[in-house]
């Protein structure tokens, strides 16, 4: 197990793993598709496999995993119509959320907000795809949540889970990355000024491109799965 694992453990062992395999999938680490080995992540994780079982169990409550029987548990994959929905979904959550937090906006929002997007740049930089989503995410988050409505926000992250390992195959380009930051300088310029308006249209074309690219991935690889 490396030294950031046994930093990041948690009281119990099912806690521990459930976490693990959670960060490895929206990371991209566990590839959509891709099996998951349960003897090597039981060694990796130094656990039973009882706890690994009741992790993967939880995982596939959650969407995050499948089992087909007699193959075992692979990662969950999307089909561009889920990826569609999940993303249509999403625009009218988080609208809603922006929109609240465009007209109240919390003492230090915009502050955190630029905070945040220099970590995001410097993992841009950098070409750490996995530091990039996550900062990315704290972003988004940072901004919902100055809605100041948690259940609004918690439903969000629930469609955040379901396409973040897409998310990453999505930054692994240069190109993307760089237009996300575009965007999301866009976005802390517009309120900033208190645009509400200007926001919620600067959000929707970040993930309007986001979709974009994540079909061509999808549409490569559909002729494979016939």
């Amino acid at each position: 197990m490396s030294s950031a694992e046994q930093r990041r453990r948690p009281q119990t062992a099912q806690q521990f793993v459930l976490e693990e395999l959670r960060r490895a999938i929206t990371t991209g680490e566990l590839r959509p598709g891709g099996p998951i080995r349960q003897e090597a992540l039981a060694a990796r994780f130094e656990v039973s496999r009882v706890p690994l079982r009741e992790a993967l169990k939880a995982l596939e409550a959650e969407g995050l995993v499948v089992h087909h029987v007699h193959r075992g548990y692979f990662v969950a994959e999307l089909s561009l119509n889920d990826l569609e929905e999940i993303y249509r979904i999403r625009q009218l959550l988080e609208t809603e959320a922006v929109r609240m937090a465009v007209r109240w906006t919390p003492d230090g929002t915009i502050a955190a907000l630029e905070r945040i997007q220099r970590d995001v740049e410097r993992a841009a930089d950098e070409g750490d795809v996995a530091a990039m989503a996550a900062a990315n995410r704290l972003f988004h988050f940072t901004l919902v949540e100055a809605s100041g409505m948690p259940r609004l926000v918690r439903l969000i992250a629930t469609l955040w889970d379901a396409t973040d390992a897409y998310r990453s195959l999505y930054y692994a380009e240069s190109g993307h990355r760089k237009q996300a930051i575009r965007e999301h300088r866009a976005v802390i310029s517009s309120l900033r000024h208190g645009d509400e308006e200007n926001t919620v249209r600067w959000l929707d074309e970040h993930r309007a491109h986001a979709v974009a690219a994540l079909r061509k991935v999808l549409d490569v690889k559909a002729p494979e799965e016939d």
